[in-house]
């Protein structure tokens, strides 16, 4: 596979590169990130290898990520052929309420002033970053296809909202005949697999392309992280992951890295290429500081792990998702009917299912 190995977006037309470069490092208002030159360097290296995809937020150094792909496409073009996802939420306007948030006058500001940073006419993709309790998801939404229907955006995805709020606003998009979701942002990784209990399952049900953020935990699964150099920062991003993994995160970790040692591979490919064989997984993340960093990310492309090597993952990670009870983890035995095959599966036959058992 190759960056444009291109596949369609959710249930949409749009085509996008399996690996999605995410912007979150472009700029050093933060005291940590790339400078818009090295940014521009790793923004040409993913384009010229194929890649289209470019995700950003309004929030992202202030503002000055989507200023740095803004100033790159003007000098440049390309831009008709990129697809750029920006999102909205975060509040740039110290003491202002509608700074921020999900509301009409909110939205409409904030799709304004990215538009404005980006250079662009329109967003491809716009992106709820979060979900606000406090605006009903039916004034959200309405704004989004009243944008959708003004030419502001093309397509509308959701990030880091419960799956019971991301299914209602499917639910009334579809039944009002608005602009509907195409995609959901969800924090997955071989660290965080609790996505998998309600938010992986209601993205494939709602034919949402599943766009894994953090897949490598901050670092954590990058290699750069050691039992030798535990509790010593390794980025300077690590306030937002912590400063060391915990023992049994370690334990997968070494994991990783003895997969990657067999197949003369990274950690962070090893991870990434987990990650991207997941189920409902369309497009992955990723970020990079510097233009090595990329590289290796895009190395996981061309790595197609083993059966056996899936499972020693899948086994060391597997999460305790514990709803809506372990019970229904597998449900076939409710199914059994006196030890029927379901799905192809033999069942056991419940001891309150046999002929000695019945009562009626």
């Amino acid at each position: 596979m190759s960056l444009d190995s291109y596949i369609t977006l959710g249930h949409s037309g749009l085509h996008v590169s399996p690996l999605c470069l995410g912007t979150m490092t472009f700029g050093e208002d933060w005291g940590w990130g790339s400078s818009p030159a090295e940014s521009e360097a790793i923004l040409s290296a993913y384009l010229e290898q194929g890649g289209n995809f470019i995700d950003t937020a309004n929030l992202y150094t202030n503002g000055h990520s989507e200023k740095i792909i803004g100033d790159f496409f003007a000098r440049r073009k390309g831009r008709d052929r990129s697809v750029i996802a920006t999102k909205f939420f975060g509040n740039l306007h110290a003491g202002d309420p509608n700074g921020g948030g999900n509301g009409r006058k909110a939205i409409i500001e904030q799709c304004e002033a990215s538009l404005r940073r980006l250079q662009t006419d329109y967003i491809d993709l716009y992106w709820i970053h979060n979900w606000e309790p406090s605006t009903p998801i039916e004034e959200t939404m309405r704004t989004l296809d009243d944008l959708v229907r003004a030419g502001k955006i093309r397509y509308i995805g959701i990030s880091d909202a419960p799956a019971w709020k991301t299914a209602q606003a499917q639910t009334i998009a579809q039944f009002r005949g608005w602009a509907p979701l195409i995609a959901l942002q969800l924090e997955y990784s071989l660290l965080q697999r609790t996505v998998e209990g309600e938010l992986m399952p209601m993205a494939r049900e709602l034919h949402l392309g599943a766009m894994p953020w953090s897949p490598l935990k901050g670092g954590w699964l990058s290699g750069k992280y050691t039992r030798e150099n535990a509790g010593v920062s390794q980025s300077e991003r690590s306030k937002l992951v912590g400063a060391s993994p915990s023992e049994q995160e370690y334990q997968v970790i070494d994991v990783v890295k003895a997969i990657a040692a067999e197949r003369q591979s990274t950690p962070a490919a090893v991870a990434l290429a987990w990650v991207q064989g997941r189920a409902g997984v369309a497009s992955t993340l990723i970020g990079a500081r510097r233009l090595e960093q990329l590289q290796d990310n895009l190395s996981s492309l061309t790595l197609k792990l083993t059966v056996e090597e899936v499972a020693r993952l899948d086994q060391v990670t597997k999460p305790a998702l514990n709803f809506p009870a372990d019970v229904n983890e597998h449900l076939a035995p409710m199914l059994a009917f006196a030890g029927a095959k379901v799905d192809g599966r033999q069942t056991t036959v419940l001891p309150w299912l046999t002929a000695s058992s019945t009562r009626y």
